[in-house]
């Protein structure tokens, strides 16, 4: 029998083409305020083990190059924590290295531990140790999986209240994952969080309910937008636009994010129409196709006048992760 053929698109289509409702990249700059670097690249020499980049610096130039990708916000939260951390933040540290090695692009990074039973007392030191880096811009990503469930419940509340103590008190912003667990996400966060301390609820899915109640007592608080808003299987995370669209909110209360390498948009299929199979990866330049169907949702429910396009919801995101990150 014949040698069954790869059906992972060429590398080639990992290079995008413009997104086609966006006029200038420099006036709609890109910030991926929620991706995961080493695992993107990878699942990238996973995929392409012959592929052109050799680092992870080569790779984010490549991908990046003219999609005016202007900063990102990179994830670090499984343990061990990787010693890899500290090269990359070190090598974003001074304009030069960032020219240089990051093609311009402003590098910066949030950690925690996302996985309750493996946190303890040397996880949490070389947590810490990190957040005084100079790129480090929050604790995260943390919280509640009743999904999966990988951790027992109760574990994984009294790691989540750990780790939210110590962020509060060191007035680091918080990137929280919650999945299937409103009630309790919702009970510890308004127990243990300021009202007025900025929050980053990741790639969201839960209920638009939940999205209100939780936009509505933390005035700093940002519902996270990936790819997965896309995904026929999922309903929630269109009604929260639509929802914040009804209310007339300008600039949307949303963060940009890939969670790379997971979850392409699938709306980029209508650009690449050429490309055989699904891409096995997503990067930081798809984000305008996710921004796309964040704007066409919008205007299904948009009032006062508003309208949006791929360029303004571009524009809510970047000017959004300067005031959750100061990015």
């Amino acid at each position: 029998m014949g040698k069954k053929k790869s059906s992972v698109p060429a590398e080639e289509h990992l290079l995008l083409p413009q997104h086609p409702g966006r006029s200038d990249v420099q006036t709609t700059p890109i910030a991926d305020t929620h991706t995961h670097l080493i695992s993107t690249f990878s699942s990238y020499r996973s995929k392409y083990k012959e592929g052109r980049h050799a680092t992870i610096y080569d790779f984010v130039r490549e991908m990046y190059n003219g999609h005016g990708v202007e900063a990102i916000v990179d994830v670090y939260c499984e343990a061990p924590v990787t010693k890899q951390w500290r090269e990359l933040a070190d090598s974003a540290l001074s304009e030069e290295d960032r020219r240089a090695k990051w093609g311009g692009l402003e590098y910066y990074f949030v950690m925690g531990e996302h996985e309750a039973k493996e946190y303890n007392d040397v996880v949490e030191s070389d947590i810490l140790e990190a957040m005084s880096h100079p790129r480090c811009v929050g604790w995260g990503e943390i919280g509640l999986d009743y999904h999966y469930d990988n951790s027992p419940r109760q574990k994984q509340q009294e790691v989540f209240i750990r780790q939210l103590q110590i962020a509060v008190r060191l007035g680091k912003p918080l990137t929280i994952h919650t999945r299937e667990a409103e009630e309790d996400s919702e009970r510890i966060l308004k127990e243990h969080v300021p009202k007025d301390h900025r929050i980053h609820i990741h790639c969201y899915t839960d209920s638009p309910e939940w999205a209100a109640r939780m936009l509505d007592h933390f005035p700093n608080l940002y519902i996270g937008i990936t790819g997965v808003i896309t995904y026929a299987t999922n309903l929630n995370t269109s009604a929260v636009i639509r929802q914040m669209a009804a209310a007339s909110q300008s600039p949307l209360r949303i963060l940009l994010e890939t969670d790379a390498p997971f979850m392409a948009p699938s709306n980029i299929y209508d650009t690449l129409k050429n490309v055989k199979g699904r891409l096995p990866l997503s990067h930081s330049a798809m984000i305008p196709w996710t921004a796309q169907f964040v704007a066409d949702v919008a205007n299904e429910t948009a009032g006062g006048g508003l309208r949006w396009d791929a360029e303004k919801v571009l524009r809510d995101g970047r000017e959004n992760a300067r005031r959750m990150y100061g990015v």
